[in-house]
């Protein structure tokens, strides 16, 4: 598939997650076949006012790519100027979150609650693709609430302000994360514009993959949540598509492998006391499913030091207990 001049395998997308999917994430996703990155949301008006934190999210290095950065925002003179800064920073594409339903984003009119503003809405992307060649995406989602369901017209209306690509997630913003997912909805969007459509929401393994894309016709799938400590689910689905093989799952040694390698990224990047503070959920959701892992999650709460980690991983392979 393409959005604009950028070429993407049709396997699977790794989904912007705040505080999880920085560099060292989307890494680890790329080193498993991860098709498409996009980064955690930075904000507008952070960028605009020379906000440290918010401009080391627009990091991009070369290997990332294909990969967009994520704007939010409600106010299109400061995502106008946002998406200049932006591209100083050479992504390939720019997705603008109208989806995040979290209260301190959706309760201050951005994310999820732009979809109760459409033309707000329109106008913001006019005013991004005015000042900028690098295409602009918009990630929604099925509605605000289940009596305020507008994706289709949302996504007609988004098209027409110039964007490039619609990402749909099958829930409503009531929902926030709870299941059932509408993949219907993700249908009807695609059957509506003639952009591309990524379909986003529930998705966990490479059979519902297939699914999704067979059922709606979307151009990409994308994952979020089910790649927590599960990286090698991009190269899973890949496989699937490409020979109808589904892989096993890899070992409690293979797993930790994989963990280590992430962590030790996360530490390159931000340094070892931060890295480490940031390592525990990462190494809780590794160690989910094996022996022990309760007790073991426990203790992941306690990591301090990379050596405190490899100790873990050596007490979780030997069968030890937390």
């Amino acid at each position: 598939m393409k959005i604009g001049d950028v070429l993407i395998k049709q396997t699977a997308a790794l989904a912007p997650m705040a505080s999880v999917a920085d560099r060292a994430y989307r890494e680890i996703c790329k080193q498993h076949g991860a098709a498409y990155l996009v980064g955690e949301m930075a904000s507008s008006k952070g960028l605009c006012y020379s906000d440290k934190k918010t401009h080391q999210l627009l990091s991009v290095n070369e290997y990332e790519q294909p990969m967009a950065v994520q704007l939010f925002g409600d106010d299109k003179d400061f995502m106008a100027k946002a998406t200049i800064i932006a591209t100083e920073y050479n992504p390939q594409i720019i997705d603008v979150n109208m989806g995040c339903p979290v209260p301190k984003v959706a309760g201050n009119g951005c994310g999820s609650a732009l979809m109760k503003t459409p033309e707000l809405a329109y106008d913001i992307i006019k005013a991004m693709t005015a000042v900028t060649d690098t295409p602009i995406t918009v990630k929604i989602r099925k509605g605000w609430d289940d009596e305020n369901v507008n994706a289709v017209e949302f996504a007609k209306l988004m098209q027409d302000a110039g964007a490039a690509a619609i990402t749909v997630h099958g829930r409503t913003r009531k929902q926030m994360y709870r299941f059932p997912v509408d993949i219907d909805i993700i249908k009807e969007v695609k059957d509506a514009v003639s952009i591309p459509v990524i379909g986003n929401g529930g998705i966990t393994s490479a059979v519902e993959a297939k699914q999704m894309y067979d059922y709606t016709g979307c151009d990409l799938v994308m994952i979020g949540q089910a790649t927590y400590g599960r990286p090698w689910i991009f190269n899973e689905i890949k496989t699937y598509l490409e020979t109808g093989i589904l892989l096993p799952e890899p070992t409690i040694e293979e797993r930790l492998e994989v963990m280590l390698k992430h962590i030790e990224l996360i530490v390159l990047y931000k340094g070892e006391k931060m890295g480490m503070r940031e390592a525990r959920k990462h190494a809780a959701w590794y160690i989910k499913g094996s022996n022990g892992a309760a007790a073991f999650r426990h203790k992941c709460a306690t990591l301090t030091t990379v050596s405190d980690l490899r100790e873990l991983v050596e007490a979780v392979k030997n069968g030890e207990k937390a």
